[in-house]
């Protein structure tokens, strides 16, 4: 039986560009549209039209560029914004309008100043007026990770008989434990009329690190669509990280999904986007950060060399990643000294490769990391010595 498809939802170049320092032109957004398309995304958000003249023409270039994914736009819960959205996105291919408004008791009565009953008359007609524009209308209950159960099923349930095609579920603070994001899925599963003629969507924010569990815990409890960013871009702490949320479903084969993105372009964008964007990928970055596969203690790095698997559920091309590193520090072992000097060219007996183990020691103490250059003095000294 194929594995439950989820539809991956890009939002590097709305959500991940709102971080201070990380604005794109024009022709940067254009360039990473095109990546996020050989990737093979479902759905690209590609900006908030109303924002500035500049992303208005953003948005509408790229929709004319792109083919294959639906290109989104984001609109808040106001007349102008959805016809200003629905303006820049008329020569998509596949257009959507990605309209909501804040659901949580903070929003309501100390954002927007209003009442419950107010807040779902304008979904409703942020729904009803994207829908004269295009079909595919998503519906976004802002801060649904705080707000309360059946206030949000109900919102949920208005919308979609308005005509949202998809709700997305924000967990706008990052605020959810796994468990309360995953029974605030079921919990709409089978409380809100209609749902399962609608994609549930996932958007869920990094602020204490949960943003990828939570992604997960939300498509085992029903939601078809993760929305995330490349690197784990966006405001505050960052967004749920595409490369990861993808990775856990290709390599836990018991959940039963799987997405259409080709993994092998991973390491390859994480670079363009954090180039682009300024944004440097922390080295121990899960996926792609440089020290992915990196390995400078001597058991791991044991392991490695006898079976890859050992310390690694990844292989590096999976994600278009170079080789496993084996990195000599004073914390490697024999086998790692001698897996580095074959590679150099080097063949030593059991009682060489322990005399130049015990002078790599030495020089290993007094440098961090031993590279390929000091590793040759070291031989061609021992050697003339």
């Amino acid at each position: 039986m194929p594995n439950t498809q989820i539809q991956i939802f890009d939002t590097t170049l709305r959500d991940g560009e709102q971080v201070p320092g990380c604005t794109l032109n024009t022709k940067e957004k254009i360039e990473i549209a095109r990546e996020l398309e050989r990737l093979g995304v479902d759905v690209m958000e590609v900006g908030f039209p109303i924002s500035s003249p500049g992303d208005f023409e953003s948005v509408s270039r790229i929709s004319k560029i792109i083919k294959n994914a639906t290109v989104c736009a984001l609109t808040r819960a106001v007349p102008n914004d959805i016809e200003v959205a629905a303006n820049a996105i008329k020569s998509a291919k596949r257009p959507r309008i990605h309209t909501g408004i804040g659901t949580s008791d903070s929003h309501v009565f100390n954002k927007l100043r209003t009442t419950r009953e107010k807040v779902i008359e304008r979904g409703v007609a942020a729904v009803k007026l994207a829908k004269k524009y295009v079909e595919d209308v998503e519906f976004y209950a802002e801060d649904a990770g705080r707000t309360d159960n059946e206030y949000l099923a109900m919102v949920i349930e208005a919308v979609i008989k308005a005509g949202a095609t998809v709700v997305n579920i924000p967990d706008t603070t990052g605020y959810c434990l796994p468990s309360e994001y995953g029974e605030k899925i079921k919990y709409l599963q089978e409380n809100v009329k209609g749902i399962h003629n609608t994609t549930i969507s996932t958007h869920c924010h990094n602020d204490l690190g949960l943003a990828t569990a939570n992604s997960i815990m939300g498509v085992r409890n029903g939601a078809r669509q993760i929305e995330c960013t490349i690197n784990g871009i966006g405001e505050r702490a960052g967004n749920a990280s595409l490369e990861e949320v993808v990775m856990i479903m290709r390599k836990h084969n018991d959940l039963n999904f799987d997405t259409g993105i080709n993994t092998k372009y991973l390491s390859e964008i994480s670079t363009i986007v954090s180039a682009k964007m300024n944004m440097p990928v922390q080295a121990n970055k899960a996926i792609v950060g440089s020290n992915a596969f990196a390995h400078s203690s001597g058991i791991h790095q044991d392991g490695v060399i006898k079976s890859r698997d050992t310390y690694e559920i990844i292989d590096p091309e999976e994600v278009g990643a170079l080789d496993s590193s084996i990195v000599l520090t004073a914390r490697s072992g024999r086998a790692a000294l001698n897996y580095r000097a074959k590679k150099l060219g080097f063949e030593f007996c059991k009682d060489e490769l322990e005399r130049h183990y015990q002078a790599f020691l030495n020089l290993a103490d007094q440098k961090k990391i031993i590279q390929d250059q000091d590793l040759i003095k070291l031989f061609s000294v021992a050697a003339t010595g």
